[in-house]
């Protein structure tokens, strides 16, 4: 099903912020909150009459927006090139005519399709420049002891990483479940077995089952799924947490000198997989209200209602290096320096560690012998 409605009109949003006195483009710096020419150092001011009107940022209703009835506020039209390798879909920039990848190194050459979507409503703008980040990730591979060391260097020295604002949705919701289960309270008796040709008194702990029911009642806050399959999933979802509280109303002017991927997980699907969190969420709630020593959750049936949503961008460093033939994808949470990524192993420092654990085994073995 379509996240946005093909009859309404949307603008083009390209995100560059002319310098006013060299004309460059200004890129947004995490290090100092505000816009920066790289050209001539002016800086530039955020916009004062953002979209911020105080509180929480506003929700959008997920019925109406699978009814294809949003606003056309609410939609809006990007320009995109889609990697051929890995199917990422990120912002296109006039200004560059062939790159790589930045989520697989594929060489790609940009292409100025066109892609409607829901806009962002919030994101969380990057907290860490790219020294801070490549800091992190090379002090991570450094703590892997089997990383190619030649990795770790190429890394500190390649090539700039990349700052993309990567897609999530979060889905707000208010159930009600009925269940139907059972409370299982343990008891013990004591029996006499024989081992080893000797009788002994044991206990054996055995479970009394009892009928329940009842009902639980959670809303649910920003359940917050991927609307991105260029990475896998491990890998971001190894990057939280995500301090949600501190999301800013969305402003293009963040992405300015950074790039966005368009989402790849539709609504409809995005709010299948927050369903199956909030199922995992009630399952345990339902535990508990059972209670005893052990519970049987036989059936439950849940209401939901109220369910709205956004669609945010969280702030990813992003580095693919291709060393010896071989592509290696590190991400870095951009406001904590988290790092998650492919493992890589060296050949020669695990044919070492396993030689160097035959050595010690060996001598082991030879103290002992010579001690009989």
């Amino acid at each position: 099903m379509s996240d946005y409605p093909e009859d309404l009109p949307a603008p083009t949003d390209e995100h560059r912020f002319p310098c006013d006195q060299c004309g460059s483009d200004f890129r947004f710096d995490p290090a100092k909150n505000q816009l920066i020419c790289d050209h001539c150092g002016n800086q530039g001011a955020m916009d004062p009459d953002g979209p911020w009107t105080g509180g929480s940022l506003r929700e959008l209703d997920f019925k109406t927006a699978l009814n294809n009835a949003l606003p056309d506020t609410e939609i809006e039209e990007t320009r995109v090139v889609t990697c051929p390798s890995c199917g990422a879909s990120t912002e296109f920039d006039q200004t560059i005519h062939a790159a790589e990848c930045p989520f697989c190194a594929t060489p790609v050459v940009t292409d100025t399709g066109t892609h409607r979507q829901i806009k962002p409503k919030g994101l969380l703008p990057f907290g860490l420049t790219e020294e801070q980040a490549r800091d992190a990730m090379t002090n991570w591979l450094g703590r892997l002891w089997f990383a190619p060391g030649g990795l770790q260097e190429y890394a500190r020295k390649g090539r700039a990483l990349s700052g993309i604002y990567v897609p999530y949705w979060t889905f707000d919701a208010d159930t009600k479940s009925d269940y139907s289960g059972q409370r299982g309270t343990h008891y013990y008796e004591t029996k006499t077995v024989t081992r080893n040709g000797k009788k002994q008194t044991v206990r054996v702990r055995k479970t009394r089952w009892r009928s329940v029911t009842g009902r639980v009642a959670r809303f649910f806050d920003d359940v917050l799924v991927l609307a991105s399959r260029s990475l896998p999933k491990k890998y971001t979802d190894g990057l939280e947490p995500w301090d949600l509280t501190e999301l800013e109303p969305y402003q293009p002017e963040y992405l300015a000198g950074f790039r966005a991927e368009g989402y790849q997980v539709t609504l409809e699907d995005g709010f299948a997989e927050a369903r199956n969190i909030m199922d995992r969420q009630i399952h345990r709630d339902v535990k508990f209200d059972i209670g005893g020593d052990a519970q049987r959750v036989r059936n439950v049936d849940t209401e939901i209602k109220d369910i709205t949503f956004k669609h945010i961008l969280l702030p990813v460093w992003m580095a693919a290096y291709k060393y010896r033939g071989k592509t290696y994808r590190f991400v870095v949470n951009g406001r904590t320096g988290r790092v998650q990524g492919e493992r890589p192993w060296s050949a020669w420092k695990i044919a070492f560690a396993v030689l160097l654990g035959l050595l010690v085994a060996g001598g082991i073995g030879y103290v002992l012998a010579q001690q009989q």
